[in-house]
């Protein structure tokens, strides 16, 4: 039977740095707008950045559309693990994201994606584009790579 509510899927990168360095970086909210393209702003609401039950406002624009996504980390076990979850209208994404050290100055980012959607069109969105889901999520990750290994900044204004 088909789930019109729930999408999962796993992307992997492999990264050129050590996985301290991948950690310094994914940590860090100012480096957020380098590698996750239509980042704007992000407002803290709770708790210390990147630590269990932390909340934050991420607030994107893609083209014309404006968004809001609000991020709870639900567990820091760095620098293995780090799993949150991201949820706007109609949508909630729980990631969890996995840490190895292939090298020392290499590393492989394991990313878990579940979305739950809420709403007709979401769940229609989900179902008949499943691929853009994992599309942009790898997208992310690459940015993220390019960042880490060449400084390359995906912000209109770095």
């Amino acid at each position: 039977m088909i789930n019109f509510n729930v999408m999962k899927y796993t992307t992997t990168v492999i990264i050129k740095g050590s996985r301290n360095e991948v950690i310094q970086k994914i940590a860090s909210p100012e480096d957020m707008k380098h590698w996750q393209r239509g980042l704007k702003n992000y407002k803290l609401l709770e708790g210390t950045p990147g630590h269990k039950g932390a909340t934050m406002e991420l607030y994107y624009v893609m083209g014309k559309r404006k968004m809001m996504i609000t991020e709870t980390i639900l567990e820091n076990r760095f620098p293995d693990e780090l799993h949150a979850s991201y949820t706007t209208k109609g949508v909630k994404n729980i990631q969890k994201n996995y840490f190895k050290e292939i090298s020392p100055d290499t590393t492989e980012w394991l990313s878990e994606s579940e979305f739950q959607f809420q709403g007709f069109g979401m769940k229609v969105m989900g179902w008949l584009m499943p691929n853009a889901f994992k599309k942009q999520s790898l997208k992310y990750m690459e940015d993220f790579k390019n960042f880490v290994e060449q400084g390359i900044s995906v912000a209109e204004n770095p």
